[in-house]
């Protein structure tokens, strides 16, 4: 299993931090690589909604489903996809800044490859998916603070 955590401060109220990586409408919007979303589901946020993501990884496009199994609002959720031969499990944390003013943003992303290849490959890509992840909370954090 590979881990990946990393975290941004915020100058936005929670509920808009919440809702710009909960809903991946507003995640799409904050996040310029993101190409298209296919809702696969008829719930849209929360737990149960299922969508098709396509990005742009580099000079390719990546096409992934994912799926909603945790939403606490406000606090956190969770979303898997198993692509690759690789579940990937990601959580979005959000908490008050210690000093009361923003938001803190935690990312916590897990890889549990299940198949040879990726067993292999998923410890080596670990620098590029945590630049990847970066750019994506820069993001949020850029979308956010202007929302907020």
């Amino acid at each position: 299993m590979t881990r990946t955590q990393l975290s941004r401060s915020i100058d936005a109220p929670i509920g808009v931090v919440f809702s710009t990586v909960a809903d991946i409408s507003n995640f799409s919007a904050a996040v310029p690589h993101i190409e298209d979303v296919e809702f696969l589901s008829e719930t849209r946020t929360g737990v149960g909604a299922r969508f098709r993501e396509t990005r742009l990884m580099g000079s390719r496009r990546a096409t992934t489903e994912l799926e909603v199994t945790e939403y606490v609002q406000d606090e956190r959720v969770r979303f898997v996809s198993d692509a690759g031969g690789t579940v990937w499990d990601t959580t979005f944390s959000v908490e008050p800044e210690r000093d009361g003013r923003g938001t803190r943003l935690l990312m916590v992303m897990e890889a549990r490859p299940h198949k040879l290849l990726a067993k292999l490959t998923t410890p080596l890509m670990k620098r590029v998916i945590a630049r990847a992840i970066a750019a994506d909370l820069d993001a949020v954090k850029a979308y956010a603070e202007a929302a907020g």
